[in-house]
């Protein structure tokens, strides 16, 4: 019973359920429930379409009608029509709910360190959690266009090298490589792409073009937490959909040997190997695609 799989995930829904307080009537001490709480929550965080929130949330309308109605009665919130299309409905924040959401912030904060605090090993804690958390959320992440120099471009790209770092036999140093800065992967050239999961950056690609017919595909990364969630070929066909936006014709990247999921990925999705095409120190194998 102990080993057996389906054992093991029911024990560790218990564990959660209980240990965040899913189930009390009082969350976090508060007065209300986790399901208003959830609500709150999502309004101090920006969200004010009640459709939005109520998606994100994966409310039926009658609960979610219900939870709102328990905070207009508490003075928390209060509730317009948008402007733009009367059947929708707008939520914000009053000023005693803006100090409620601090609260709940502050008391969140303290329980998250408290969990990791009771760990000797928090990373590894933390990265079972990011896992744990890309896995359950794979139908929600999404795939945004950015500048590579916003700090979520910059946190994969960081993320990316420090991975090749580790794993290139003499290491890695972006500053030898061409384009260390990215400043062709953006519009009208090229264009960067991160994918996002609940706020946390996970991956990303870029398209380092130069206004003609060739172009190519560089900065390929996914946070080990979201790999085997099919990521990686997402972000190849969402970028491989920009190059045809941008009237690429002809698609280019490179790669290394110690890369040996990535050179599985191209072989795999229609890319075939070329001889090198340029004196980039780090890749040994070069592949293209037409378009």
């Amino acid at each position: 019973m102990t080993c057996d799989p389906i054992a093991r995930v029911r024990r560790f829904n218990r564990a959660v359920t209980s240990e965040v307080g899913a189930l009390d009537s009082s969350f976090l001490g508060r007065g209300r429930p986790l399901g208003a709480a959830r609500v709150l929550n999502s309004i101090g965080r920006g969200q004010s379409d009640v459709a939005v929130i109520r998606d994100c949330l994966g409310l039926d309308s009658g609960l979610m009608s219900r939870l709102l109605r328990s905070l207009e009665e508490e003075g928390l919130i209060e509730t317009v029509p948008n402007a733009e299309d009367a059947r929708r409905r707008i939520v914000r924040l009053t000023e005693n709910g803006r100090s409620e959401f601090q609260a709940y912030e502050a008391l969140s904060n303290a329980q998250a360190e408290g969990f990791l605090a009771r760990h000797r090993r928090p990373e590894e804690l933390l990265r079972a959690m990011d896992m744990i958390a890309s896995s359950l959320k794979r139908d929600q992440i999404v795939i945004e266009e950015t500048d590579p120099r916003h700090e979520d471009a910059r946190y994969c790209l960081s993320e990316y090298y420090g991975e090749l770092a580790r794993r290139f036999e003499k290491g890695f140093d972006v500053s030898l490589s061409r384009d260390p800065d990215a400043k062709d992967m953006i519009r009208p050239r090229g264009a960067f792409l991160v994918a996002m999961s609940d706020g946390l950056p996970i991956g990303c690609v870029g398209l380092k073009g130069g206004g003609g017919e060739v172009a190519e595909i560089k900065r390929l990364w996914v946070a080990p937490s979201a790999r085997g969630l099919g990521l990686a070929t997402r972000l190849m066909t969402a970028v491989e959909t920009i190059a045809g936006e941008l009237s690429v014709k002809l698609l280019r990247l490179d790669t290394n040997g110690a890369l040996s999921e990535a050179q599985q990925l191209y072989r795999g999705s229609g890319w075939v190997e070329i001889d090198r095409f340029n004196d980039d120190p780090y890749p040994d194998t070069f592949f293209e695609k037409r378009l």
